[in-house]
């Protein structure tokens, strides 16, 4: 089984769940191309009927044929109305199905695998390849049901009355049901896939463009990104030019062979009416059949032809989903211990296997209601403790334990429901104030809410805030500064009250004044908690903290009392 035949057979049992919404939606569509078909070929053999007994003289039961041509005429109508009912929420449960399964899969990625993807990328396989999909189903699977079941029945209808006639649609139906269908998937699996990776290259640009534009204007490359998006655009549209030139081909070779296939039923019919093998109105009714039967295989070249488009979404798709994460939780895993006390004996991380070290050698303590200030200047490798606390990256050489506990046998995520972090680059989500809090702590009381505010000097602000509380604070927290954000995110971190409370840079964005009122307010908030401040300015600090630890290029170089630091009472950066 190629490569192509995986993606196919695997895509079709990710929609298993769905299979009975789509069987339906299938029946459905024979249903009502079956009424059109009985209403064209069944109307043509009643007007010949009509007219030649009219001519003739002869009475003739016109009751049951026009009324079977009005029930195929409402069958056809009702049939193809449910059709697009049903058949589109199939789809919709399907893809809203698969979307929910590849976020699944993405959880356990991020960010160690996820990082190296940009904001768009993830998106348009999350949105824009996972719609894509949807081609498989409406466009390939519902014709091609159709067509394998409708044209047995029209064959053995037209070789009931002549099997000459029924030879040549089959022949004709294979070379344009079956044929052309594959020349038009080998001939579309190249530019169709070439549309898709434009698609998403485009998207990806786009999205550089909207974020970078202040960039761009302040150094003038706005001309450089709109050729490299105009260049981008030109691909695309070529490929999807020579994709819709070979669909217009396909399209227009069906209905030469249905042409052709009535014709010959004419032919062939008249030659049998001659000799007296068939009657005139059955001429009409094999030459309207053999018309007829070709709408059922109209479809399948076309939507053939999109096929490669649709397998290299799904291959997209499962790239993405097949990566293995970076950390994975131990089986079975371990309970975490009731004692809190953290320690890092030389901890070694790094981000990929040629980069350089962002932890070398790393040893620090933070026992069980301890506050410990971890400083030093950017590239220290502050942030990347964080990470290899939180189990967000796989630490290559060393050790960390949780109450003698070691970090890597237990569930990364009863890890991180122990400890609260406050991010140095947090997320505000695009909601209000008071979702973006509760996100903590979707139980707690307005006083809880109160207090974590107050503790986070925000108090203020939320009072001059139009709505209070219910205040939109838009995408990524555009209503908010820097320092706001900050403090919403303590507030956050605050509420959530678990036991080990990380503050990456928590006075960023905050002046000095600001800052010190922070930190004592926060001193009395986290007595009993265990504390690790991240930071790269000591100013304020001396009630909150107990314990400095200075670090630089990747490892702890001291460790002292607050109280030996002068600078923890005013602001300013000691000598590692």
């Amino acid at each position: 089984m190629n490569g192509r035949a995986r993606l196919l057979w695997r895509l079709l049992g990710l929609l298993r769940p769905w299979w009975g919404w789509m069987a339906l939606g299938m029946l459905l569509a024979l249903v009502s191309t079956l009424a059109g078909i009985g209403l064209l070929t069944l109307s043509g053999w009643f007007i010949a009927s009509m007219a030649i007994a009219g001519a003739g003289g002869v009475a003739l039961n016109y009751f049951t044929p026009a009324a079977l041509i009005r029930g195929f005429a409402i069958l056809r109508s009702g049939g193809r109305y449910l059709e697009r009912l049903v058949t589109h929420e199939a789809t919709l449960r399907a893809l809203g199905g698969l979307r929910i399964w590849l976020f699944a899969r993405l959880l356990p990625l991020a960010p160690a695998r996820t990082g190296v993807l940009r904001d768009a990328e993830l998106f348009s396989r999350l949105r824009a390849d996972i719609d894509g999909l949807e081609h498989l189903y409406l466009a390939v699977l519902v014709p091609l049901a159709v067509a394998l079941a409708a044209l047995p029945l029209v064959v053995i209808l037209q070789a009931f009355y002549l099997w000459p006639v029924a030879l040549l649609t089959l022949l004709l139906a294979l070379l344009a049901g079956v044929l052309l269908p594959w020349w038009a998937w080998h001939r579309g699996e190249v530019p169709g896939a070439r549309t898709i990776e434009q698609a998403a290259a485009l998207r990806a640009a786009a999205a550089d463009a909207l974020q970078g534009a202040a960039e761009l204007a302040l150094y003038g490359g706005e001309a450089m990104l709109a050729a490299r998006i105009a260049g981008l655009t030109a691909d695309q549209q070529d490929a999807r030019a020579t994709l819709d030139g070979l669909q217009a081909r396909a399209g227009a070779l069906v209905p030469l062979a249905a042409q052709l296939a009535a014709a010959g039923s004419v032919l062939l019919g008249s030659a049998a009416l001659r000799a007296g093998a068939l009657a005139a109105p059955d001429l009409a009714l094999l030459a309207l059949l053999a018309l007829a039967a070709f709408e059922a295989i109209a479809p399948l070249p076309e939507a053939l032809a999109q096929l490669g488009a649709t397998l290299t979404a799904a291959a997209r798709v499962f790239a993405l989903a097949d990566a293995s994460p970076a950390v994975t939780d131990a089986n079975p895993p371990l309970p975490l211990p009731a004692r809190g006390d953290l320690a890092l004996r030389d901890v070694h991380l790094r981000y990929a296997e040629a980069a350089p070290w962002a932890l070398e050698g790393v040893d620090l303590d933070l026992p069980q209601g301890h506050r410990v200030a971890l400083l030093g200047p950017s590239g220290a490798g502050k942030s990347s403790v964080v990470a290899a606390l939180l189990r967000l990256y796989p630490i290559q050489h060393g050790r960390i334990t949780l109450g003698g506990c070691p970090l890597a046998a237990c569930r990364g995520d009863d890890v991180r429901a122990a400890i609260a972090v406050v991010e140095q680059r947090t997320h505000i989500f695009n909601a209000s104030l008071l979702d973006n809090l509760l996100l903590a702590r979707p139980d707690a009381s307005a006083a809880m809410v109160e207090a974590a505010v107050t503790a986070a000097q925000l108090d203020g602000f939320v009072a001059g805030l139009p709505e209070g509380y219910d205040t939109w604070l838009g995408e990524a927290g555009a209503r908010l500064s820097g320092g706001e954000a900050r403090r919403v995110a303590i507030a956050r971190a605050l509420l959530a009250d678990r036991p080990i409370l990380v503050l990456d840079e928590p006075t960023e964005g905050l002046d000095a004044v600001t800052a010190q009122r922070l930190y004592a307010a926060l001193a009395p908030r986290v007595q009993g908690r265990s504390v690790l401040v991240i930071t790269h300015r000591l100013g304020g600090l001396g009630g909150l903290v107990d314990t400095v630890a200075v670090m630089e290029s990747g490892r702890v170089r001291r460790c002292a009392p607050a109280a030996a630091y002068p600078a923890a009472s005013g602001s300013g950066i000691p000598e590692a």
